[in-house]
């Protein structure tokens, strides 16, 4: 299905690669390299930017920071890196082929392209998916994420990749610091939300692998069997932690064919095709499948959906401050707002 195989598109003016300096670190640092390539690019995700380098022979996928003024903590190409090279012989990840670290040039990495089918906001009808297809296909998508998190971190020498117990307040400490730095003129203060997490603190179920942005658009298919997942993309907020935490940020992407109007008009995948597991069922398959307990996960998706808030507030915070003008941010700041008052719906539930 070689017209399923996802393609890049011409690069942004905000985005722009210097290409010459590009193509002179690559033909000193990749073995095969030598001429300029063209140059695409990839334009689904709101951070990091991915190109496609193509030569007459070869493809290569390169990864950099979004240009102008970021987060201290963001962007880390080095963690990516040290993921991508560390779990490529226990999971199926692209291979790394170079990182040039210089902070002053920006700092980039180059892999090889993993050629296959990824799946956006609807699942394209020539892949000839019926209901019981597409609820193989997210069961499937999940049993890869759970394999993640059954990683043995131990036995394959990974311990080192984070810091390990602690994960959930740390993450709860962590994204409340930076929505209150990232804060605008009229953004919802979600003190109510924060509060609520910092009290309701659950202990580590495990310290796992775990992906922080696993969604149907950062997976492979294959295009001769799209049943068959041959690659996991995006690897910038990877560490080691909980993998419950894991599974909310999952889900904070994903739109149930019942939600409300905003949250329809936010989803980035086919999560709401006929077949597809609902939220509450992909907990209970998450559950049976690890034996871990998921009677009450409100705590999972409040998470879930304040870090997206949060991640969505440091975007508008650029756009708001002129330090980036793509309009694909324009929204952020009203949708930021949106995921907080979510947050406060979930605890309205609870009564609390």
């Amino acid at each position: 299905m070689p017209d399923l195989i996802d393609q890049p598109k011409a690069v942004r003016s905000d985005d722009q690669l210097d290409v010459a300096a590009v193509t002179a670190w690559l033909e000193a640092h990749v073995p095969g390299i030598s001429g300029t390539p063209e140059v695409h690019q990839y334009r689904g995700g709101a951070s990091n930017l991915t190109y496609l380098l193509s030569w007459p022979d070869r493809e290569l996928i390169l990864r950099r920071p979004p240009f102008g003024t970021k987060a201290k903590s963001a962007h880390d190409m080095g963690r990516e890196v040290r993921f991508l090279r560390a779990l490529q012989p226990h999971y199926p990840v692209p291979e790394v082929l170079g990182f040039c670290e210089d902070a002053e040039g920006g700092e980039f990495y180059v892999m090889e392209r993993i050629k296959g089918v990824i799946l956006r906001q609807d699942i394209p009808a020539s892949l000839g998916l019926d209901a019981a297809s597409t609820r193989q296909l997210c069961t499937n998508v999940l049993d890869q994420l759970i394999a993640l998190h059954g990683i043995d971190i131990e036995a394959h020498g990974l311990t080192h990749l984070g810091k390990g117990a602690g994960y959930v307040k740390r993450q709860i400490d962590g994204w409340s610091r930076r929505y209150r730095k990232a804060l605008t003129p009229g953004a919802h203060d979600g003190e109510r939300v924060m509060a609520w997490l910092a009290d309701n603190l659950r202990d580590d179920v495990a310290t796992t692998v775990i992906h922080g942005d696993f969604r149907f658009d950062n997976v492979v298919l294959d295009p001769d069997d799209p049943m068959r997942i041959i690659g996991v993309l995006d690897w910038e907020m990877a560490t080691l932690g909980d993998p419950l935490m894991d599974v909310g940020n999952s889900l904070a992407y994903w739109v149930d064919p019942d939600d409300e109007q905003v949250f329809q008009m936010m989803r980035r995948q086919p999560t709401n095709a006929p077949g597809m597991l609902s939220r509450a069922e992909v907990w209970a398959y998450v559950g049976e499948k690890t034996g871990r307990d998921v009677s009450d996960v409100d705590f999972y998706e409040v998470y879930g959906l304040f870090r997206l808030a949060v991640i969505l507030q440091q975007i508008w915070f650029r756009f708001h401050h002129g330090q980036t003008s793509n309009p694909a941010f324009a929204s952020f700041g009203e949708l930021t707002k949106y995921l907080v008052t979510r947050c406060e719906g979930v605890l309205d539930r609870r009564g609390e």
